[in-house]
């Protein structure tokens, strides 16, 4: 697998898991304490998944420059979500506003960091 393929695979699997977190913001928003846990265990490992390919493509074969930053700040999220489910969700706690937030954003950026990087790979277009 090239790393071409792999950054595609991945932001389809981050596009994925970005519906879910989507989903988890507006019941946290709407006035929940928590999302549902099975909802956060899928995003978490729809999420994982795309991290890992992500990681391994790094490693492996290597990345553009948008699509390393993109790396950095997936792993910046996955750590907020890691708080946010087992210092918050796990212990029956209100996820706090302020940290979804935070968690949203850097992912996003990510997201688009990584998306930029796809659809600007030279191998892409070339057809």
């Amino acid at each position: 697998m090239n790393a071409i393929l792999m950054m595609q695979t991945a932001t389809v699997l981050f596009a994925i898991a970005a519906i879910g977190g989507a989903a988890m913001a507006v019941i946290r928003f709407s006035g929940k304490p928590r999302p549902p846990t099975w909802l956060a265990m899928v995003h978490g490992l729809i999420a994982a998944a795309a991290l890992t390919l992500l990681v391994y493509a790094y490693f492996a074969a290597g990345l553009p420059g948008l699509a390393a930053a993109a790396l950095v700040l997936f792993v910046i999220a996955a750590i907020g979500g890691a708080v946010l489910n087992l210092a918050y969700h796990w212990q029956q706690l209100p996820l706090p506003k302020w940290l979804v937030l935070v968690h949203a954003a850097v992912a996003v950026v990510g997201f688009l960091l990584l998306l930029g990087a796809v659809i600007g790979t030279p191998a892409l277009t070339a057809g």
